[in-house]
């Protein structure tokens, strides 16, 4: 889901857009190797994605080990700071994505008509946690997480001087020692049964680095970052539309360049490179935004946030009950394999996890519970499926 925990720390793809600036910090994406899944496979005839509670590794000196928990506590921030009080932006966009993650996961269940998310609640000894939720082999969703987390952790040193570049004759000494870093986020992904109901991902979050210890002066340093798009197996212009409008709408409230940016932004990062195709048909993508006011970014994530549920959740009235054939199903599917080609060879979060020993479940939820590959596939010229296929390959102007 473009999701996992220190997502930058790793070296960025060639297939990652150009930043905005060269002196933006470097992004961390703090969800998905903190948050604890399962998958039950049901079927050898599918990519079955299983894993065990003993996979998360104590070996990363990032973050501690997670501890389930029996109940939500109010905050997962600490208590030691003024920078963790109830006004502070990291205490707000914690409200935030709480927030977003109840009114996502009540119109899920409600789209389904009887699944229920499965909760799981986790801290750690030293500040933050997360919830971790997940509807599962459902009547509409093959799989639906939605997660939040808050993470306390250090980065090395080499990763800080990437994320705080000195500038203006600046005589800030470059840190010796790990740097504390803060991050908070809600990332999700919704996988439904029908090919003709799109996949969705969306993920927002924030992070902050305390000043090193050994550099005197260094400014705390901060960014947003985040987006939402759309992955098809089937083109329904109008559902394309309907989709993109919202995410412009939500842009516009705050600057008229933001969707034009965005939007190309979000089809440079979800790009196959060994497929020369995308993993869809885009949204918004964003990351390192800290170049606007700080209250006005927390407010534009917000919306984006808020949004969710009215760029996806009308498409899926539509499409869930849609009669289909095997052969639609099977053309998802290999959408499917593309979804997941992209996770594990391209998401910056999802490499850094398993290169560093992330627990399993969660670095893997954003997956699907199937997927198909077939040798040198391709869709009849003029078909619904090369349609797709075009689309992903020369990613057009919906609106």
């Amino acid at each position: 889901m473009a999701t996992a925990i220190l997502s930058s720390l790793s070296s960025p793809s060639s297939s990652s857009p150009t930043l905005p600036s060269p002196s933006k910090p470097i992004s961390i994406n703090p969800i998905a190797t903190t948050l604890p899944f399962k998958s039950q496979p049901k079927s050898n005839n599918r990519l079955m994605v299983r894993s065990s509670s003993t996979s998360s590794s104590s070996s990363s000196p990032m973050i501690e080990k997670e501890t389930p928990e029996t109940s939500r506590p109010v905050t997962f921030l600490r208590e030691d700071s003024a920078s963790n009080s109830s006004t502070s932006v990291r205490a707000r966009f914690e409200k935030m994505i709480r927030e977003a993650q109840d009114s996502v996961c009540a119109a899920i269940e409600a789209a389904d008509g009887g699944g229920k998310f499965k909760e799981d609640v986790w801290s750690r000894p030293g500040g933050g946690g997360g919830i971790s939720r997940v509807l599962q082999e459902g009547k509409v969703w093959e799989k639906a997480g939605v997660n939040v987390s808050v993470v306390y952790g250090v980065m090395p040193p080499e990763a800080y001087r990437a994320a705080k570049p000195i500038s203006n004759g600046s005589n800030v000494a470059a840190p010796r020692d790990p740097v504390p870093f803060f991050a908070a986020g809600i990332s999700s992904v919704l996988h439904p049964w029908n090919p003709f109901a799109p996949t969705l991902h969306f993920n927002y979050r924030y992070f902050e680095t305390d000043a090193p210890k050994d550099a005197p002066g260094a400014p705390r340093q901060w960014w947003f970052g985040g987006g939402t798009d759309l992955t098809p197996a089937y083109i329904f212009e109008d559902d394309v539309k309907h989709f993109h409008s919202v995410q412009k709408s939500a842009c516009d409230k705050f600057d008229p360049t933001f969707y034009p940016r965005f939007k190309k932004w979000c089809d440079d990062y979800f790009y196959i490179k060994h497929r020369d195709e995308r993993r869809g048909l885009g949204g918004i993508f964003f990351d390192d935004l800290n170049d606007y006011d700080q209250e006005m970014l927390l407010s534009f994530s917000t919306e984006c946030a808020n949004s969710v549920v009215s760029a996806y959740i009308p498409i899926i009235e539509k499409r869930k009950d849609t009669p289909f054939t095997d052969q639609h199903k099977a053309w998802q599917q290999l959408r499917r394999g593309r979804y997941v080609e992209f996770n594990l060879v391209y998401d910056r979060g999802t490499t850094f996890g398993l290169k560093t020993g992330g627990r399993i479940e969660s670095i893997l939820v954003s997956l699907p519970l199937s997927a198909r590959w077939e040798y040198d596939h391709k869709p009849e010229e003029g078909s619904e499926e090369w349609k797709l296929l075009d689309a992903c390959i020369n990613p057009k102007e919906w609106i």
